[in-house]
């Protein structure tokens, strides 16, 4: 099979398209034929060093893909040959097969291409567990997004404002604003021009957020807590913001708020396959209705994820970026 290999750790151009060994279902596994696959920015962090697959995982890049089944591991049920399929991964998307856990497999929802569905289970699976299983966002509650306008944030808006709920969103243009707005959000934050503290305070007349999901860490920790809402919940999923950062926790129990961090690559498999679970029975029926829908920037072919990670990087695009073999 062909798949994305790093020459080493470095910029776009360590990535090419190379001739691997066929990956091979193991017992419990299902080995789909790659269509698509999600480009995230936990890729870029792996191709520049700063990210490593958990033990055990592929060691090409890709948490997230869309195709078809092409066989079935010892003693996986419930699954056809040939059916088409998304699935959330530890890795291995970049690649003409990839070998999932049957826990983490999708059935390719009805009402997008398989070329869409790619960009829908890393997202999906991300925002459910942080935003609805960990933080526990409520009808009436005010959900704060930063980077409004990527994978995540695009689901987020929409998932949030399927609730009742109400989003305020951060991006660094108005082009990216006007998007988010189209998709739901009504507090839109400039972070280039306008603090967010300020901003979501005033547009809640002082109530703040009830839950901030925040992927930029240390930059933003001390004004998120100041954002919050009594009994608020941040859920921090990124740290392109760095690692370190003072807390004020006498703030922080004023608030009765929680910080809370997590992520979803590392996670066992039997938690990976209970939350793709729920997303299957929540937010599975919200696309198929054509209610929540993968927003989806740019397709390239899987020789150009070198151009793919910088797209990424550039950060211009609005929602997915997707590969197809």
């Amino acid at each position: 099979m062909r798949a994305i290999t790093m020459s080493g750790p470095g910029g776009p151009d360590v990535l090419s398209l190379s001739e691997v060994p066929d990956a091979e279902p193991g017992p419990g596994e299902v080995l789909v034929r790659v269509v698509a696959a999600g480009v995230n920015r936990a890729d870029v962090m792996q191709r520049q060093g700063h990210y490593p697959p958990p033990a055990g995982a592929s060691e090409y890049l890709g948490l997230e893909c869309s195709g078809t089944v092409e066989a079935l591991g010892e003693g996986v049920e419930g699954w056809d040959v040939g059916a088409p399929v998304c699935a959330v991964l530890a890795g291995g998307g970049y690649a003409e097969l990839v070998a999932v856990p049957a826990g983490q497999l999708l059935p390719a929802p009805s009402g997008v291409t398989l070329v869409e569905a790619g960009g829908l289970p890393e997202v999906a699976c991300t925002v459910w567990s942080n935003v609805f299983l960990t933080a526990g966002l409520r009808p009436g509650e005010v959900l704060l997004v930063h980077g409004g306008s990527s994978g995540i944030g695009t689901m987020a808006i929409q998932l949030a404002r399927e609730v009742g709920a109400r989003v305020a969103v951060t991006a660094g243009s108005a082009a990216k604003l006007e998007r988010c707005r189209e998709l739901g959000a009504d507090i839109l934050v400039n972070y280039r021009e306008d603090d967010f503290v300020e901003a979501v305070r005033t547009a809640t007349d002082g109530h703040g957020a009830d839950v901030i999901l925040d992927n930029m860490g240390a930059k933003y920790l001390a004004r998120n807590v100041e954002a919050l809402a009594v009994n608020g919940r941040q859920v921090t999923i990124g740290l392109q913001g760095g690692t370190k950062a003072e807390l004020d926790l006498g703030l922080l129990m004023r608030k009765r708020a929680a910080v809370i961090a997590t992520s979803l690559r590392a996670r066992p498999v039997a938690e990976k396959a209970a939350i793709v679970a729920a997303v299957r029975e929540h937010v599975w029926p919200l696309v198929e209705a054509g209610r929540v829908r993968p927003v989806v920037d740019t397709v390239l072919p899987l020789a150009e994820a070198g151009r793919a990670h910088q797209l990424l990087e550039d950060s211009q695009h609005i929602g997915k970026v997707l590969l197809t073999t």
